[in-house]
């Protein structure tokens, strides 16, 4: 037999029988050779060391045994759930009955009616546990009788066709007559009395001129019903809306006034330590059912409203009364959790109302609370980010801008959470960069993912020159990094070009120099489409961390990637453009500009990359001149750092002027964009008004236009005249 080939023996090694018994076999060998070494091994792996695709050290971990947790998972350990109510009161307030018998008008009639509704609404519960008690007895039964079962099954048909009408008789009209009337009574009773605006007008006069306590009871119960309308049963109905609006409006305004006056307090001693030290007196003891009453009710109202307006108008109201809730810790959390929901998905005046709460319950309140309000945002914050496109940009900005201003209020304990989520983050990174797999890719190519870092880049940049957060800042530095070399390719030039604004941000708050330019020119150097392509749809690079393949090819890609990288390039060159070192700086990317330069032929592209040429270059002069007229050296720090500052304060030098220019071209580009953006969504809904004309065109005489079609029209008019030629 001859000697296999090479493709032969390939084959043999992997498939044959006998070689992957041996192999078996070499395997269990050096498994058992290997098990004595281990553990002297597994503690060497542990502490080697990798580099990431820009050279830099990264702790080596077990990546196999990734803990794939969610990013909010630092904040959801301190996310407290609202804390039970420890009553079991439903919020209806018992009435001075002595009062009403001395008014003899509207207001005295109707709280007779509300006292026959809570006395029915109590016999009602009395029913159902006497029910609930038959039926336990009922089933007891069944279990230890199978005879008694067996009798029930026997006539349940009779009973379900009684109850349907199908037996008729005159015994069982007169009951069902005396059932229906029983009803009609009941459903009278349960409706209460109507509610009128002279009711609530007096009420309010009493409450406001005499400070009458039983008329504001009987507001404060009107105000409950009105909170809960249409969300359960209750005993009353409203006049009109303007009844109701009206109710809701005088107790937002004049509640809070109202229980001040009850318990004496001022606008100078109203805080929570003076609410706290009243809750042993005798006047708290007769205000606290009020005031719980009250706070239960505008939580849900809350709830249940969904005009933004009513919600703000409602917000900027109740935020006087937060240090009321110093008593109610369970309402405290209960408002928590209804604000931070209003903040992460209202907008406007609901958004700012909903986060001025948030702030004040934060700072208000003890530490816990602030734990809480900073998990239950951040939980909010990356719910809102956990999306393939960001339609609301802008929104999310805001959320980013407050959520970072709830970070500030207390920098030592968010300090520690900001830690671990940067911890989190980096061990996702670690996992992408060694195993390259495509969940973990997903996983940081994604907004929730840049949303994040978004967030604690803002956090350093407010923060770091009050406070040691330098071991954050450079770990973020690193981190960015190895996002940036984590995805090269033109798809994810989006995400790349975030993670160069983010190191800008760093660099400007710290003043620390960061190496961007390559990043930058990279972008720009990228050759994807020849002059003269398609121009495609429009981009927006705000929207996206990764762009679709079919733009690769278009002349749009090329036209948003040039003037976005242009953006960032003179930022960078912006900040260090009075530093004594900029002509050694702008060196090396001077020469990458103008080979750049030359390979460009359409005008627009082709005269901002010139622009931006002359400007550096005009700065680079502008430097060496000053530097020429200098007499200390360059060890001496102090001098180098006051280099051009008087310049810097007067923003005099030349290449300050051109960014405005950029920035300015920058907006205008934006509202461009944005534009062509919504054209195709406005076609998209037209398409779908016309669609059924379509389809009418498609199965009769009817074509897209709304007119017959031609041949339709034609074979028509000769049948006419067949007919008349035969006639």
């Amino acid at each position: 037999m001859g000697k296999l080939g090479k493709k032969a023996r390939k084959f043999a090694k992997k498939n044959l029988q006998s070689v992957l018994r041996d192999r078996r076999k070499k395997k269990a060998l050096f498994k058992k050779r290997y098990s004595s070494k281990n553990g002297q091994s597994n503690v060497e792996d542990k502490t080697k060391l990798m580099h990431d695709s820009n050279g830099r050290f990264l702790r080596n971990t077990e990546v196999e045994a990734f803990d794939d947790s969610p990013l909010d998972a630092p904040f959801v350990e301190n996310e407290s759930d609202v804390v039970a109510d420890s009553s079991d009161s439903d919020g209806y307030l018992s009435e001075d009955i002595s009062w009403e018998d001395e008014t003899d008008s509207e207001p005295g009639k109707f709280l007779e009616g509300d006292r026959c509704t809570s006395e029915l609404m109590a016999q009602n519960i009395k029913i159902q546990e006497d029910l609930a008690v038959q039926k336990k007895k009922l089933e007891r039964l069944k279990r230890k009788d199978p005879s008694f079962s067996k009798f029930l099954e026997r006539y349940k048909e009779d009973i379900e066709a009684l109850q349907n009408g199908d037996v008729s008789s005159d015994e069982d009209e007169t009951s069902n007559r005396g059932r229906d009337s029983v009803i009609e009574d009941n459903q009278g009773k349960s409706t209460g009395k109507v509610l009128t605006v002279s009711a609530i007008s007096s009420w309010c006069r009493l409450v406001k001129e005499e400070q009458k306590k039983e008329a504001f009871v009987c507001v404060l119960n009107a105000y409950r019903a009105a909170c809960r309308y249409g969300a359960e049963s209750i005993g009353l109905r409203f006049q009109n809306a303007e009844t109701f609006c009206s109710l809701v409006m005088s107790v937002l305004y004049e509640a809070d006034n109202v229980f001040r006056g009850l318990l004496g307090l001022s606008s100078s001693s109203y805080k929570k330590e003076a609410i706290l030290k009243l809750k042993d007196t005798p006047q708290w003891v007769n205000v606290k059912p009020l005031m719980k009453s009250y706070l239960r009710s505008t939580l849900s109202l809350l709830d249940q409203v969904t005009d933004s307006d009513i919600l703000a108008f409602a917000l900027t109201r109740f935020r006087a009364s937060l240090p009321f809730f110093a008593a109610f810790p369970y309402l405290l959390q209960r408002l928590i959790k209804t604000t931070v929901h209003l903040w992460a998905t209202g907008g406007g005046m609901l958004a700012s109302a909903s986060f001025c709460i948030v702030r004040d319950v934060a700072s208000l309140f003890s530490t816990d609370c602030f734990d809480n309000c900073l998990a239950k945002a951040f939980v909010a914050y990356l719910a809102q980010s956990r999306a393939t496109e960001i339609v609301n940009n802008k929104h999310l900005q805001f959320l980013r801008n407050s959520l970072v201003d709830l970070c500030s209020l207390d920098v030592q304990k968010s300090l520690p959470k900001a830690t671990a989520s940067v911890r989190q983050l980096s061990k996702i990174l670690q996992w992408g960069l060694r195993t390259k797999k495509k969940e973990a890719l997903k996983r940081i190519c994604c907004w929730e993912y840049a949303n994040c870092i978004n967030l604690w880049v803002g956090f350093i940049a407010a923060n770091i020159q009050d406070y040691d957060l330098q071991p954050l800042f450079f770990t973020m530095v690193q981190l960015i990094n190895g996002v940036v070399g984590l995805f090269p390719g033109p798809r994810y030039f989006p995400l790349r070009l975030n993670c160069i604004q983010w190191l800008n941000d760093l660099s400007n708050s710290t003043g620390v120099f960061i190496p961007i330019a390559s990043f930058v020119l990279d972008v720009l150097e990228y050759k994807i489409v020849r002059e003269g392509g398609k121009p495609g749809p429009a981009l927006s690079f705000e929207s996206v961390v990764k762009l679709p393949k079919n733009c690769l090819k278009s002349q749009m890609f090329q036209d948003e990637c040039i003037p976005s990288a242009i953006e960032q390039l003179s930022s960078h060159f912006l900040q260090w453009s009075y530093h004594i070192s900029f002509p050694e700086l702008a060196t090396v990317p001077l020469i990458r500009l103008k080979k750049f330069y030359e390979t460009k032929t359409k005008e627009s592209l082709h005269r901002a990359i010139k622009h931006l040429i002359e400007q550096v270059e005009k700065n680079v002069d502008f430097v060496k001149r000053k530097r020429d007229e200098v007499a200390f050296s360059p060890n001496d720090h102090q001098s180098v750092e006051a280099f051009l500052q008087f310049e810097k304060s007067s923003l005099s030098s030349p290449f300050t002027q051109y960014y405005r220019s950029v920035l300015e071209k920058a907006a205008l580009r934006v509202s461009h964009k944005n534009e062509k953006i919504s054209l195709p969504r406005r076609e998209k809904s037209k398409r779908k008004r016309v669609q059924p004309m379509e389809n009418a065109a498609n199965g009769g005489l009817i074509n897209g236009s709304g007119h017959k079609h031609l041949d339709a029209v034609n074979g028509t008019k000769k049948r006419v005249k067949r007919r008349a030629l035969e006639a």
